[in-house]
């Protein structure tokens, strides 16, 4: 798969997914990707290895950052052709005990923040005519999980997001692609604090008999960000293994 010349921007880009989603581009041949974060410990090597690769400090809860980020990528390049929208955190616990924090704080990175994102790029890639959203969800989005109503409820919505986005911003004949991935359970920092009886549950309902790696949700999204998919918008690609709940 081949990103030569694209200039694209990955939030929650520093680790986990988004590290192997920014390194997957930049070995695909990106122009430039810039890894949106608030965090980058140990970062150096990604930088070192792959001289495309910039960070870019980012709050997608924030919008001044959000725009600050996006002008400032525009400036360096005069466009966006893909963005990534992978950050995102959990906050678990069964609803009867969640606190309004808690929902509070999932809400507003892992759904506000990507309408942040994309409510900023998104016109500059109407305006240039192509562009590729590509907006994480979770199979949990589509069958659900016990503790998890606050990050279900956001994977949900982001689901609904890229749908009505895929059909909004090409409506005027721009070939701006709108698509979700929906990963399964992956070998992340997010997942180190899942218990390891949950975990094992969950590889014992997975056909393929392992968790996913961040590498396999980084080859789809180098697929989706790529022109051999420029006839794919508006959907939902589950990288599960075949998860059954």
């Amino acid at each position: 798969m081949n990103l030569k010349n694209k200039i694209c921007l990955v939030t929650g880009g520093a680790r986990g997914i988004g590290r192997a989603i920014v390194e997957a581009f930049a070995a695909a041949g990106a122009e430039a990707v810039y890894a949106g974060d608030l965090v980058f410990d140990g970062f150096e090597e990604v930088t070192r290895k792959y001289p495309a690769v910039r960070t870019l400090d980012l709050n997608v809860t924030d919008v001044e950052s959000v725009s600050k980020a996006v002008e400032q990528v525009l400036a360096e390049n005069g466009r966006i052709d893909v963005l990534v929208n992978n950050a995102g955190i959990t906050r678990d616990g069964l609803v009867q005990k969640m606190s309004d924090d808690d929902w509070n704080a999932v809400v507003n990175v892992n759904l506000k923040g990507v309408f942040n994102m994309t409510r900023a790029v998104a016109p500059h890639m109407i305006e240039a005519g192509v562009g590729s959203v590509i907006n994480m969800a979770s199979v949990v989005a589509l069958d659900g999980n016990i503790g998890q109503t606050n990050y279900a409820a956001t994977k949900g919505g982001v689901v609904s997001m890229t749908k009505t986005w895929g059909k909004e911003f090409a409506r005027k004949g721009a070939q701006v692609r709108v698509n979700a991935l929906a990963p399964g359970f992956i070998r992340t920092p997010m997942t180190e604090t899942v218990p390891e009886k949950v975990l094992n549950l969950m590889v014992s309902k997975t056909p393929l008999g392992r968790m996913g790696e961040p590498e396999d949700i980084a080859n789809a999204a180098t697929f989706l960000a790529s022109d051999s998919a420029s006839f794919i918008t508006c959907q939902v690609l589950r990288v599960d293994g075949g998860l059954v709940f």
